[in-house]
């Protein structure tokens, strides 16, 4: 039944898998990374989230709220240990060093993963659609993820200093001669 399930996993989704991995694995390594950069891959990953949110919600009012449970017991459980301890602020570059991390790459893959699974359940097991914990389930997972993209992100963003990154923005615009 596995090779069956892998056999007939479209090819793109294999790409999109193999894509995923290179950029989790370039998280492991130091960067510098602006303050915009640190704010735009976590929203395409709660994008994913909530993408995979909509794809079960039989009622989007009670999904949502499922979703922000997940997300609030990330706020409330592990924000601190998201914290990236020596990311700190390079005023010469406007840009923040952040040191390499496998958890990024855990993330990605994990959230690949969850949303793979899901698409295989729901393909082999079309009734799991409209089961209740089921959906539940799988709407707190997401919010999890979510989560633990934006507080990591959010740790990142705490070292860039009030008007750190109105000045990378100026800096770019009026370049030094």
């Amino acid at each position: 039944m596995i090779i069956d399930i892998l056999t007939h996993t479209p090819l793109w989704v294999w790409g999109i898998l193999a894509a995923l991995v290179v950029l989790g694995l370039k998280q492991t390594r130091d960067r510098q990374l602006s303050p915009v950069r640190l704010t735009v891959l976590p929203l395409i990953f709660i994008g994913l989230s909530l993408s995979g949110l909509l794809r079960i919600a039989a009622g989007l009012p009670l999904a949502i709220g499922t979703w922000a449970c997940g997300f609030a017991c990330v706020a409330l459980l592990l924000r601190q240990a998201l914290a990236v301890p020596r990311a700190r602020w390079s005023a010469a570059t406007q840009t923040v060093h952040v040191p390499g991390s496998w958890l990024p790459l855990v993330l990605i893959v994990g959230l690949f993963l969850m949303k793979y699974g899901v698409g295989v359940t729901l393909a082999i097991h079309p009734e799991q659609g409209v089961d209740p914990m089921f959906n539940g389930a799988c709407e707190f997972v997401y919010g999890l993820f979510a989560g633990l993209f934006w507080f990591r992100s959010r740790s990142l963003r705490a070292v860039v200093p009030a008007g750190g990154e109105a000045s990378a923005v100026a800096l770019r615009q009026n370049p030094l001669p």
